[in-house]
């Protein structure tokens, strides 16, 4: 088990905050105490000439489109202006090993006694403690402080797999599903590992990862800005990470930490920009559940450019957004190259 103590200065200096916005971020003062210390990396969605105001005190670098353009050249189409997968570009320009992102629209949560959840910390542990993808652990994630390995587990599988992605979870609104009405407010104390070989819904809204073991897999895609696919970039790259984590070897956790959503969006609007991408499923996730990489394939550059080629393949004949997607994939893989040379 790892203590809170695992969340010393020098871990803060490893690790940068990434959050998309079009408004001004008075949000980050309920924030004040768990992020004064840490990096912010700011990407404004919409109009570049629109000034976001951040609140004193807080280390940050912001971009806008302008900037986007200016650093990436020819290859800044990959990246979405009109929503919050602009966040890509964040992860990309990040120096830091890992990234904690999070939306304008959520706060901090308190646990069932009514203390605030240091969603950090919460992401910390999981990172930095092993995962179990390959047999599932019923009594959740084995290195909690109070849990242990279920009887019957192999003793050569205990040393768990690194863990490359943990998606939090939100009070107030379920996740994934936007047609939604009842707000979820039951608080599970509980992390799991996801299968190998299990697809999920990851959301952006509470994320973090290790950029160093997954980092070139989350692009977000191009969305909404004249797409189809509307609210559907968190879920496609769930998608994507997921299957590259299986074959690489890799853990994903789900479960705590918890954020409060107040969920800015119209849910009516949502639902509407949601419809084309619904549509969908019955051709993508049989796609990712058939997904198959070559053995030579053994980094996520590779495994990814390899995906690339097959959504092209496979997906444009359900949509030609597909088709596109799968060459902005492509120019996003370049682009990382040359911002993450080393």
């Amino acid at each position: 088990m790892v203590e809170p103590s695992i969340v010393t200065p020098s871990l803060r200096d490893q690790l940068d905050v990434v959050i998309p916005t079009s408004r001004d971020l008075d949000f980050l003062e309920a924030w004040r105490p768990f992020l004064k210390n840490y990096h912010l990396i700011i990407v404004q969605e919409g109009d570049p000439s629109k000034t976001i105001k951040v609140p004193d005190g807080f280390d940050y670098e912001l971009y806008n489109q302008k900037d986007v353009e200016r650093i990436l050249g020819p290859k800044a189409s990959c990246i979405s202006f009109k929503d919050s997968a602009s966040r890509s570009f964040g992860f990309m320009v990040s120096k830091k090993k890992y990234i904690f992102t999070i939306d304008d629209d959520c706060f901090v949560a308190k646990d069932p006694s009514g203390k605030d959840i240091d969603a950090l910390e919460e992401h910390f542990k999981n990172l930095l403690t092993p995962s179990t993808p390959i047999f599932f652990n019923t009594l959740y994630d084995p290195y909690r402080k109070g849990a242990d390995f279920v009887r019957g587990y192999p003793f050569s599988w205990r040393e768990g797999a690194p863990t490359a992605v943990s998606n939090g979870l939100s009070l107030t609104r379920p996740d994934g599903d936007v047609a939604a009405t009842q707000p979820n407010q039951r608080y599970v104390d509980a992390v799991m590992t996801i299968p190998k070989g299990s697809l999920f819904s990851m959301s952006g809204t509470n994320l973090a990862f290790n950029k160093d073991l997954v980092g070139p897999a989350m692009y977000f895609g191009v969305v909404r800005d004249g797409q189809p696919a509307g609210l559907y970039d968190e879920l496609w790259v769930g998608l994507c990470v997921k299957v590259i984590c299986d074959h690489l070897g890799l853990g994903v956790k789900t479960g705590l930490p918890y954020v409060w959503h107040s969920k800015a969006s119209n849910s009516l609007a949502d639902v509407e920009k949601g419809s084309k991408s619904v549509s969908w499923e019955k051709e993508v996730i049989p796609f990712f559940q058939e997904v198959v990489f070559p053995k030579e394939a053994s980094t996520v550059q590779q495994c990814y450019l390899e995906l690339s080629k097959q959504v092209k393949e496979k997906l444009s004949a359900t949509d030609p957004y597909f088709a596109k997607l799968s060459d902005s994939m492509v120019k996003w893989i370049g682009a990382w190259g040359e911002l993450n040379a080393s």
